[in-house]
C-alpha cells in the first residue's frame, strides 16, 4: 500500500506496530506533493525539515502520534505564516498556536503545511484566495469547493491524511462533497476558536476534513471540548466520538425535509440521495418528511449576518502593525484607503461594504435586527425538526463541482452553492456531509456529498448515522484517477 493513501486510523496502527516511521510518513507525503500539488495547488507552503525535527520526538501512544495534519490557512501556527489566502496579510508570521493546534501537538500530531483557501473564508470555490485557486482532483478543471477547498483538494489527492478547516456557511461541508470526503461542521463553541482568523464570529466553527467517518470521529476527540480562550466554546463533556459509531441506525428516525428538493438541484444530486435514503431504510432506520419552513430565507439572511461581523472583525487590517502595506500614501486616511484597496480582494471588498451598509444608521433595523430575528426563526425550525427525528439528511451542495471560472462574475451564483449548508451555521447545530455517490459530466465522474444534521452537541449521533452509512457503500473508498 501506498503510505499516503492511507487514512488516520490506518497509519496510526502503521505507527504503533512500527512498521513505518514519521520520518518516512513525512517524505512520503513530501515526495507525494511534490509530483501532484503542481496540478492541485492545495498548499500555500510547508516547513519538512521543522515537520521531521517534530517527527523526532512524536509520542506513537497518543491518539495522533506521528500524523502529519494539514492545516488551513486561517488557523494560527507559531512561527508558520498565516496569510488567510490574502495579499493584506502578506508575510505575517502567527505569533502563537491556535487552540487546536496546541490540542493537536498534545495529541501527538505534527501540523503541516499552509493549505489553499478563500480570502478570509469569503468563498465557495476557492477562486478568491490572492494565490491562485485550488482544483479538483477528481477534474482538475473544476473547482473542489470552498472556503476549505484546499484541505479537502489535498485530502481526497491523498496529499494530506486529514486537515482542518473553518465552516462560516458551509466552507468544510461543501468542499467535502465536492471533493468527495468527509467533513465535519461541530456545534458552535463545541471547538475553540482561538486562533482562528475571525471572518464571522457568531458562525465561525473549525471542523476536520478526513477520509472516512472514523478518522473525523478521532479528529474530533481530540480539538473538542472549552477553552479559557475563548468565551463562546461550551464547558460541556466531550464524550469519545468513536465508541458509538458501531451502533447502527436500527430504530433511529431521520428527516427529509421537503424544502431542500428544490428547483436548481442536480437530477444525478438527487437521485444520489434518494438512493441513500433507500440504504437507510434498509439499515432500519425510519425516514419521514419534514418541514423547515424558513429555509427560503437562509441565504438572505446569512448573506446580512455574515457580511456585517466581517466588516468589523476585517477592520484591523490596515497595513499599520503587520502585512501588506501600499506605497506612497499622502497621509494616514490614505494609507488605510490604498493599503485596503491593493490588500483585499473584489470578494472580501464586497462584502465588507455589503456589511457596513446593513450596519449603518437608518437600515440597522431593515436589515441587520431583521435578519437575526429570521435567524431565530429557522433555529426553531430544527428544533422543532429534532423533536421529531433523531437527525436531518439532505444533499450537501445542490449541483456537483461545477467548472472554474463558471461563476466568478456571477456573485449571486456562487452564493447558491451553500444554499443547503449556511442555515446550520445560523441555527449553530453540528452537521457532516459524507460521499454518497457520483455524477457523470464531460465523461468525468464527480463526487456528490450526503449532509447529516444534528441537534447541538450531537456529534455523537451525526458520526454515528454517518458511519453506518459509510459502511454499507463503498463510495468514500473511490480515488481520483490522478
Amino acid at each position: 500500500m501506498d503510505i499516503t493513501s492511507g487514512t488516520v486510523h490506518e497509519t496510526r496502527a502503521l505507527l504503533r506496530s512500527k512498521k513505518i516511521s514519521p520520518r518516512e510518513i513525512l517524505q512520503a507525503l513530501a515526495d507525494r506533493i511534490a509530483k501532484i500539488d503542481p496540478m492541485i495547488h492545495g498548499y500555500l507552503s510547508y516547513d519538512l525539515d521543522r515537520a521531521l525535527k517534530d517527527a523526532e520526538s512524536a509520542d506513537l501512544t497518543l491518539p495522533l502520534g506521528g500524523i502529519p495534519i494539514g492545516i488551513k490557512d486561517v488557523i494560527s501556527v507559531q512561527g508558520h505564516p498565516c496569510g488567510c489566502g490574502s495579499k493584506i496579510l502578506e508575510g505575517y508570521v502567527a505569533p502563537y498556536d491556535a487552540t487546536v493546534i496546541t490540542k493537536l501537538r498534545a495529541a501527538g500530531a505534527i501540523p503541516f503545511g499552509r493549505v489553499n483557501m478563500d480570502e478570509f473564508a469569503m468563498g465557495s470555490s476557492t477562486e478568491n484566495s490572492a494565490y491562485g485557486p485550488s482544483k479538483n482532483p477528481w477534474d482538475t478543471t473544476r473547482t473542489p469547493g470552498g472556503s476549505s477547498g484546499g484541505s479537502a483538494a489535498i485530502v481526497a489527492a491523498d496529499e494530506a491524511f486529514a486537515a482542518l478547516g473553518s465552516d462560516t456557511g458551509g466552507s468544510i461541508r461543501q468542499p467535502a462533497a465536492l471533493c468527495g470526503c468527509v467533513g465535519v461542521k461541530p456545534t458552535y463553541g463545541r471547538v475553540s476558536r482561538y486562533g482562528l482568523v475571525a471572518f464571522a464570529s457568531s458562525l465561525d466553527q473549525i471542523g476536520p476534513l478526513t477520509k472516512d467517518v472514523e478518522d473525523a470521529a478521532l479528529l474530533m476527540n481530540v480539538i473538542s471540548g472549552a477553552d479559557l480562550c475563548d468565551s463562546t466554546s461550551l464547558n460541556h463533556p466531550v464524550p469519545d466520538f468513536t465508541e458509538a459509531l458501531k451502533k447502527g441506525v436500527r430504530g433511529m428516525k431521520l428527516g427529509l425535509p421537503k424544502e431542500y428538493f428544490i428547483e436548481g438541484l442536480d437530477p444525478q444530486v438527487e437521485k444520489a440521495i434518494r438512493r441513500a435514503v433507500n440504504n437507510f431504510s434498509e439499515l432500519g432506520a425510519e425516514v419521514l418528511e419534514i418541514s423547515l419552513p424558513h429555509t427560503e430565507h437562509a441565504l438572505s439572511t446569512y448573506y446580512i449576518i455574515a457580511p456585517a461581523e466581517a466588516s468589523a472583525n476585517l477592520a484591523r487590517f490596515d497595513g499599520v502593525r503587520y502585512g501588506f502595506r501600499a506605497e506612497g500614501p499622502r497621509d494616514l486616511l490614505d494609507h488605510y484607503g490604498k493599503t485596503r484597496e491593493q490588500g483585499f480582494g473584489q470578494e472580501v471588498k464586497r462584502r465588507i461594504i455589503l456589511g457596513t451598509y446593513v450596519l449603518s444608521s437608518g437600515y440597522y433595523d431593515a436589515y441587520y435586527l431583521r435578519a437575526q430575528k429570521v435567524r431565530t426563526l429557522i433555529r426553531q425550525d430544527f428544533a422543532n425538526a429534532f423533536e421529531k427525528v433523531d437527525a436531518v439528511i439532505c444533499p450537501t451542495s445542490p449541483t456537483p463541482a461545477f467548472k472554474l471560472g463558471a461563476r466568478v462574475d456571477d456573485p449571486l451564483s456562487m452564493y447558491l452553492a451553500d444554499i443547503f449548508t449556511l442555515a446550520a451555521n445560523m441555527a449553530g447545530i453540528c452537521g457532516v456531509s459524507i460521499p454518497c455517490g457520483f455524477a457523470e459530466e464531460e465523461g468525468k465522474q464527480l463526487p456528490i456529498g450526503l449532509q447529516i444534521l444534528g441537534k447541538e452537541l450531537d456529534e455523537a449521533t451525526v458520526l454515528r448515522i454517518a458511519y453506518a452509512y459509510e459502511q454499507s457503500t463503498d463510495w468514500h473508498r473511490a480515488k481520483p484517477g490522478l
